[in-house]
């Protein structure tokens, strides 16, 4: 079979395209002697203007032949007039669209290498489906195994400097970056580096310590340490909060949200309709008590914790762990306490480290 003509990689997480498309241009310029045999074209584009001026310049790029008549590669990068917004709606970006089809049909592989790196793209569209078939195509997938994927991503992280990760920690670190993917691949390579080569395995307390929440308040260690039903963990992380927090609303907020999943996971587990097993919760559990009780939820598929069926089957695997230890009138207890510190740092506005303690020796004494 003849080698197709362009190589296109694309999928939902912006960091693992540039990442894959990143090896795939190290790997056919690696033999190049001029520089100007390897070219990148910046493929981001806010309006049909911008478009036109990206495909022109990569057309351009790749239409030049190399100065001392040696193989050319081309990469455009960071392609996301492909998507569904008004710029890859627009009839210019599509007839611009249709050129660049034409232009990639006629490519030789033997004297130019082309790729095309696209985040996001929208699949419905004749172009995306036409790559499809008539490119080494490749659709790096996320989505609902984001979690796996950050994991990993940790895993060879740590392999490369010559270390590893609890289990505990690398849960954690993923919580705490809320599954970003580059900032996972950052702040391992920081806590690589703090640990040094050959060191013990990075634990929980180290992630802990040296690693900032970001995005999703529901990560918050304070969190956390409260639903690993351990007093003076969470005393100690509240503490490590107030120190560079005022406010409480947010971590209230997060408890709450956590252990609305919370019951819902325990009446699943005490009817029988999933499992807790040494891998968490099977996905086929999950899939299966959805089709029973999902009815009662809503047709909505965007992520809340009102709807248990709309999270990470990993994710509800760690919190199940803690559904199974507490009982069902218990976390009801605890969905009652957290509505009664509101009330109390309304009425106390400048004690709010102290209902908190409070409310953590209330619950796990």
């Amino acid at each position: 079979m003849p080698a197709k003509p362009f190589t296109f990689i694309c999928g939902d997480d912006d960091y693992l395209v540039s990442e894959k498309g990143r090896a795939w241009f190290v790997e056919q310029t690696k033999d190049l002697m001029d520089d100007l045999s390897k070219e990148v074209v910046d493929g981001r584009a806010s309006n049909v203007a911008e478009v036109e001026d990206a495909i022109n310049r990569f057309t351009s790029a790749a239409q030049t032949l190399s100065l001392f008549g040696e193989r050319k590669v081309v990469w455009l990068k960071d392609v996301n007039f492909m998507a569904d917004s008004p710029t890859g709606r627009a009839q210019g970006t599509l007839d611009l669209l249709d050129n660049l089809k034409a232009m990639l049909e006629g490519l030789d592989a033997t004297s130019v290498g082309v790729l095309i790196t696209a985040q996001p793209v929208d699949k419905r569209r004749s172009f995306f489906k036409w790559c499809q078939k008539n490119s080494d195509f490749t659709a790096m997938a996320a989505g609902k195994d984001t979690a796996q994927t950050c994991a990993a991503l940790i895993t060879e992280e740590c392999a490369q400097a010559g270390n590893t990760m609890t289990r505990d920690a690398i849960e954690l670190l993923i919580g705490k970056v809320n599954g970003n993917t580059r900032l996972i691949v950052e702040e391992t390579r920081k806590l690589l580096t703090f640990a040094g080569e050959g060191a013990e395995p990075i634990s929980e307390r180290l992630v802990a310590d040296l690693v900032p929440n970001f995005g999703d308040a529901d990560f918050f260690e304070a969190a956390d340490a409260f639903y690993s039903l351990k007093l003076s963990w969470t005393l100690e992380a509240l503490r490590r909060h107030f120190f560079t927090q005022s406010e409480s609303r947010p971590l209230l907020g997060s408890l709450q949200s956590r252990n609305r999943l919370l019951i819902q996971l325990r009446v699943l587990l005490d009817a029988g309709a999933i499992r807790l097993g040494g891998r968490g919760i099977s996905k086929s559990d999950l899939e299966s008590a959805a089709r029973t009780y999902g009815q009662h939820f809503g047709d909505s598929e965007e992520k809340s914790n009102l709807n248990v069926f709309t999270q990470n089957p990993w994710y509800l695997g760690r919190l199940a762990e803690t559904a199974n230890k507490v009982s069902l009138k218990k976390l009801i207890d605890f969905q009652i306490a957290f509505t009664e510190a509101f009330e109390a740092i309304i009425e106390r506005p400048n004690e709010q480290e102290e209902v908190c303690r409070e409310l953590a020796v209330r619950c796990l004494s």
